[in-house]
């Protein structure tokens, strides 16, 4: 008689994200799939206020958080367990933020959109890829643009405002560059 396979170790996953509907269906999702037991946090005080109680193994976590940064939330998880994968997502991708994320703790850096199999491979994907292929299009001028809008951004808190006068640009005009990306 045949034994039945032991069902695969259940990880305690954290999702922080600001968007209730991506955070819940992001949820469901990891749920589906088995192997996770999920817990949701909108902020970086509901994120500190879960690992009071809790230990999660793995977390995602989004970049931009309201007017807050994710980047706060990675370094307070890995502060709590520098063991915890970590994995941030977002729609507002730069050099410097993804830099500034694995330097915090994050193992991984994903860009929206990206799905529950791309969050999962992030966790188990080896760090540092000697032979990772070098991209052989150059960046565009708008590229570079908003990283360095993006870089500003951070530094400030997202702070629009004060973003516009480190740039030298007209707070309207930042406001409508921002628009164009979807940033509120």
């Amino acid at each position: 008689m045949s034994q039945s396979p032991e069902p695969a170790a259940e990880h305690l996953l954290l999702i922080v994200e600001d968007d209730a509907a991506f955070a819940r269906a992001l949820k469901r999702s990891f749920e589906r799939r088995g192997g996770y037991r999920v817990l949701l946090a909108a902020s970086v005080e509901e994120a500190r206020a879960l690992l009071e109680t809790e230990s999660p193994e793995r977390a995602v976590v989004d970049l931009k958080l309201g007017t807050a940064s994710g980047l706060a939330v990675v370094q307070a998880l890995h502060e709590h367990d520098p063991e915890m994968l970590i994995v941030v997502l977002t729609g507002f991708a730069s050099i410097t933020t993804a830099v500034e994320a694995i330097k915090l703790g994050a193992c991984n850096y994903l860009v929206k959109p990206s799905n529950t199999d791309d969050i999962d491979a992030a966790f188990t994907r080896t760090p540092g890829d000697a032979g990772a292929p070098v991209a052989a299009r150059p960046t565009s001028i708008k590229t570079l643009e908003w990283e360095r809008i993006h870089e500003v951004l951070a530094e400030t808190g997202f702070n629009v405002s004060e973003t516009a006068r480190r740039l030298g640009m007209h707070r309207r005009t930042l406001a409508r560059k921002l628009g164009k990306r979807g940033v509120p």
